[in-house]
């Protein structure tokens, strides 16, 4: 695919970090920083659209070298910088240096509902709020340092479900009765309000538009697993990423669907090389992608 099918609109890439961006086994992007340099130098907007919380998407940003906007804990809060947007962004509170627009409850919230349905599932799932430093250690792979940082959600709860599917498909219904949007991400089954990573896509290119002068915006999706579907369903154009460990989401859409041959950021740079292909070389851009 070459640029001009964008139409000469202004691409946004939104991402997903883990298994996307980011490798699923060791959370290194070596693969994709060549692209992702790349694209910094071209001023494309770069925004991870995560599960992640904000300190550890503060801590990530800084190592892989983006400064913009940021989506944390599955479209609970879109985290702006203050010098993002010529102007105030709408319906933002000012905290920690960012312009923040929220989607969601507080964690205090969700907690509680959790606790109310400890007596019939309790021993169906561990809840994140439940678990020791080292348990998440052993469950994510992530570092002591990275684990502290993964247990400062101010949003959702993360749980670990141990039970079956028709276990989950009750328990979810339950929460849904009380509010909540239960959603699958790679490791865990995520509670938290009526907010997505697609409602917090198509607020964000909104409101860049609205602070551009409704320029032509092409927005670009990429994610690995269930709690991407949103995101990849509302952008101009979805890249599903393949993974080692699972079969990539499936989505209702049909057209500018792409799904990549590699896994994680190796896949990452193998789609955005060849649909933004400026400045790579002739055998990365005449590659074919599904």
């Amino acid at each position: 695919m070459q640029k001009q099918s964008m139409n000469n609109k202004k691409p946004i890439i939104f991402t997903d970090l883990d298994g996307t961006l980011l490798d699923h086994f060791d959370y290194s992007h070596s693969d994709a920083k060549a692209c992702l340099d790349r694209l910094i130098s071209l001023e494309i907007p770069i925004i991870p659209n995560t599960s992640k919380t904000f300190a550890e998407v503060l801590e990530l940003r800084q190592l892989i070298g983006l400064d913009g906007p940021f989506v944390i804990e599955n479209g609970a809060a879109v985290i702006i910088p203050n010098n993002f947007f010529p102007l105030k962004p709408r319906d933002c509170v000012w905290k920690d240096g960012f312009w923040i627009k929220t989607f969601s409850p507080k964690r205090a919230h969700w907690l509680g509902l959790v606790q109310k349905l400890k007596p019939e599932f309790g021993q169906l799932f561990e809840a994140f709020n439940d678990m020791t430093l080292q348990r998440i250690i052993e469950l994510t792979g992530l570092t002591e340092t990275e684990a502290t940082l993964s247990s400062q959600r101010q949003f959702g709860e993360p749980l670990l479900w141990c039970g079956n599917d028709e276990e989950l498909k009750k328990f979810t219904s339950i929460l849904q009765g009380f509010g909540a949007r239960p959603v699958s991400g790679g490791r865990f089954l995520h509670v938290c309000g009526d907010c997505s990573k697609g409602k917090a896509l198509t607020w964000l290119v909104n409101e860049y538009q609205r602070q551009h002068n409704n320029i032509p915006i092409c927005s670009i999706a990429l994610g690995d697993g269930n709690n991407d579907v949103s995101m990849l369903e509302e952008a101009d154009i979805a890249v599903r990423i393949a993974s080692p460990t699972h079969e990539p989401p499936i989505l209702n859409r049909e057209t500018d669907l792409y799904t990549s041959e590699f896994f994680g950021p190796k896949g990452w740079a193998e789609v955005l090389d060849q649909l933004i292909p400026e400045t790579t070389d002739s055998s990365a851009s005449n590659k074919q992608i599904k």
